[in-house]
């Protein structure tokens, strides 16, 4: 008799301290759910629905239907009997990435220097296949065409850009002739809109209103940010789900592990990405998982969410939560993180200590 309601493999209960979510990391989707809901499912991804229907009242029973009807509604799950649960697996929690780095981040006001074919040579040594460029100031479509003359014969799979507003139908020219642009964000602009939603995840062109000066804007915590995937998922029960993995070059040409940490290891101008990158310390954050951090191991979506381990609450703990979260995993509300004062204040501090770096 078909009477357990399993979960597939790759939709995961989370719980929080105010509530619970259920991951559904096929389709990228997170539903919302009571904790008592999550509390049905055992540790093997089931519930008994017969076994826990003799331990309910009337009215319990109708809770019980409802949370059924969701799931069902949803596709969350589906009936088995307990002879039929060796033949569901769970999903394996491993994660395994065939490189010592995984992505890298350049910062710059306009051209960059060091950027050419050795420096790309450097990458291809560790591994590396995604780049993001974060420009601070103008550069113009000749220079992004030279960059991608320059990665279109490497072995970078992805890249990224984010830069001030340039004029709209050169970017979609530039954009849809380089099939390994993955997304090309404008900041500072009228509107939040997107110009073109891409395909597969490649050839997205955004713009957004915000003014992005420097990295001080980096680190900030949004839902609109959660990326509901397995690979995202892995890490980060296993890593930092922010700088595991990651290199970065800040405008000074400081190699870090994030263009926002504090500590550097090497210039790119003495320094080769592989010796930086071998310094005592460059991986010091990898593994601070979400489960070790304040606040985020009671946080319902911390195996969704990014980690800023640049700005942090409390400076002197490295297991302090995102100075840049404003969401409540107690009350489940969000909030404007910079509307709290000891958040500002604490902001404030950082700005004084990276212009006195």
């Amino acid at each position: 008799m078909k009477d357990l309601l399993l979960l597939y493999s790759h939709c995961i209960v989370v719980k929080g301290a105010g509530r619970s979510v259920i991951c559904d990391l096929q389709r990228s989707q997170v539903h919302l759910i009571p904790n008592s809901l999550a509390d049905l499912f055992t540790d093997d991804r089931y519930f008994d629905i017969q076994d826990i229907e003799r331990q309910l009242d009337s009215e319990q029973k109708d809770i019980l239907n409802e949370y059924i009807r969701f799931i069902e509604t949803n596709e969350l799950a589906f009936y088995c009997s307990a002879d039929e649960l060796q033949h569901f697996p769970a999903l394996s929690k491993q994660w395994l990435f065939p490189a010592h780095i995984t992505n890298c981040i350049l910062d710059a006001n306009d051209t960059i220097s060091y950027f050419n074919g050795h420096f790309l040579d450097q990458l291809d040594m560790l591994s590396c296949n995604y780049i993001q460029f974060r420009f601070y100031g103008s550069v113009t479509i000749d220079y992004l065409n030279h960059i991608m003359d320059l990665i279109n014969i490497s072995q970078i799979r992805s890249v990224a850009f984010l830069l001030p507003a340039l004029q709209q139908e050169s970017v979609t020219e530039f954009v849809n002739s380089n099939i390994k642009i993955s997304q090309f964000v404008m900041y500072g602009t009228a509107e939040n809109k997107i110009l073109q939603s891409g395909r597969k995840g490649m050839g997205v062109i955004l713009q957004v209103k915000d003014s992005i000066i420097s990295h001080l804007n980096c680190g900030v915590i949004n839902s609109a940010f959660f990326s509901i995937n397995i690979p995202t998922y892995t890490e980060s029960l296993n890593h930092n789900s922010c700088l595991n993995r990651k290199i970065a070059i800040d405008v000074e040409g400081n190699i870090k592990n994030c263009p926002s940490m504090k500590d550097h290891y090497g210039n790119i101008k003495d320094t080769t990405l592989e010796e930086a990158y071998n310094k005592p310390g460059f991986k010091k954050f990898w593994n601070i998982k979400k489960d070790d951090i304040t606040k985020c191991k009671d946080c319902e979506f911390r195996y969704i969410c990014t980690d800023c381990r640049a700005y942090i609450e409390d400076p002197e703990n490295l297991h302090s939560a995102p100075l840049k979260c404003g969401y409540d995993p107690y009350s489940c509300e969000w909030e404007d993180w910079s509307a709290d004062p000891q958040k500002k204040m604490t902001f404030m501090n950082y700005e004084l200590v990276k212009s006195n770096a």
